[in-house]
């Protein structure tokens, strides 16, 4: 029996999981999927939000603002690439401006450091490019980009490589109570845990319906995007948000720590779970929407179009709760929670804590991970040395983003194992840059 199972291998479930690997307990993670951040993780904006934009007083605004603080150690920790370059809120109108206020009273209420509102002139000198009717911007110098992605294969990797066991595959069909906890089943197969954690991203209040928890649905909100050439990544140097709306934060340009442009998202609510299709409106949107943003958006330098879903719940907040003992809901996880990942894995364990897991801290819990990408950024004798002991690194499989067949081999045997060709995308080799 395990301690604890964690339903849902994305972001959530990834950082719950390699948090609670820090403590002497048996874990696993359950993923119906044959690969980790196949779901929203794998298709969103990449952002760490600084905090702003979440209501005061709500779970999202306590997590986002804890969260972003702490991304930058975790993904140190991690080996995944992380960059601090801001954020800017563009005004457009006065309307716009008088929204600005209140986001910049917000974030300030919800702790958000160095907030300032900025002019027309000293935004047009930050960002060249941005277009001549902008007319103001927040600025918040604490907003981030990260890889999403990556970041999510490193969590579930060093829960791994601390004990947690990954079951993929695992389509859970079936939730059960016992005496000593839960039986949790899918269609051929089993385990038996203590606790149960609701990581499901879009399914999970279906998840939490098994359990007989039905206080809450899951919307999916489509978003989708366009991913530009590395020749315009220096369009902008900060993540560019318009002024947002009920939907969500509306499109965004910015840049991608792989040295990208992206654009994007849309928000449309559907009932399709799995329905992922970009479509031609959509990305008419996208571009439409981004040359009110730019002076200039990069024509004909489009790589690919993608699209995610948001699990959007119907409360307004994130749902993170304990609607029976030994089971939690991480639920409703739309954005900000990419940004608060590492927040909300420290919640959930506390509301574990309260009901009833015992904490005991494991000696020997490593949270560091190397880095995917080292190889291509060492200097030329480093490189030498490498090959010297492994000639596959000296192989040389992409060129453009000098990717070697032994990255791709260590890729394809570190936790998470990859299964197929998609899973040894860890490396940065069908990125698509």
């Amino acid at each position: 029996m395990f301690d604890v199972v964690i339903i849902g291998a994305g972001i959530t479930g990834g950082m719950i999981a390699r948090e609670l690997s820090k403590y002497k307990l048996d874990i696993c993670i359950l993923e119906k999927e044959n690969d980790v951040a196949m779901g929203a993780t794998k298709a969103n904006s990449a952002i760490v939000h600084a905090g702003f934009d979440a209501k005061e007083g709500t779970l999202k605004a306590k997590l986002n603002v804890r969260g972003s603080e702490m991304m930058e150690q975790v993904t140190k920790e991690l080996g995944v690439k992380y960059k601090k370059n801001g954020s800017l809120v563009v005004a457009f109108n006065s309307d716009d401006l008088e929204t600005l206020k209140k986001l910049y009273e917000q974030g300030c209420h919800n702790g958000v450091k160095e907030l300032r509102l900025i002019d027309a002139s000293e935004l047009h000198e930050l960002e060249p490019s941005l277009s001549e009717n902008a007319l103001g911007a927040l600025l918040a110098p604490t907003g981030a980009i990260v890889c999403p992605y990556e970041l999510n294969i490193a969590s579930v990797g060093n829960a791994m490589d601390n004990g947690a066991e990954l079951k993929r595959n695992f389509k859970v069909t079936a939730i059960e109570k016992t005496a000593n906890g839960y039986t949790v089943r899918s269609e051929d197969d089993f385990v038996e845990a203590k606790f149960v954690v609701n990581a499901a991203g879009v399914y999970a209040d279906e998840i939490a319906k098994l359990a007989g928890d039905s206080s809450f649905h899951i919307i999916p909100r489509r978003g989708e995007y366009i991913l530009i050439d590395k020749e315009c990544g220096d369009t902008v140097s900060h993540t560019i948000f318009r002024t947002p709306s009920k939907m969500g934060k509306g499109i965004l340009v910015t840049p991608t720590v792989d040295g990208n442009l992206l654009l994007g998202p849309t928000a449309e609510n559907i009932e399709d779970k799995d329905d992922t299709q970009t479509t031609a409106p959509g990305i008419s949107s996208v571009m439409g929407n981004a040359s009110e943003v730019l002076s200039k958006v990069p024509g004909g330098k489009n790589i690919t179009s993608f699209c995610g879903l948001r699990a959007v719940g119907d409360t307004g907040d994130f749902i993170i709760n304990s609607p029976f003992e030994g089971f939690i809901n991480a639920a409703g996880i739309e954005s900000p929670g990419l940004s608060s990942s590492p927040a909300i894995a420290e919640y959930v364990v506390g509301l574990l804590k309260e009901n009833g897991l015992t904490l005991e801290n494991n000696p020997s819990f490593d949270p560091y991970r190397a880095p995917t990408h080292a190889f291509r950024e060492m200097s030329m004798e480093e490189k030498n040395k490498v090959i010297a002991k492994d000639p596959r690194y000296g192989r040389i499989v992409c060129r453009c983003e000098t990717i070697s067949e032994g990255e791709i081999v260590d890729a394809i045997h570190r936790n998470p194992a990859a299964l197929d060709i998609d899973g040894a995308d860890e490396t940065g080799l069908s990125k698509g840059n």
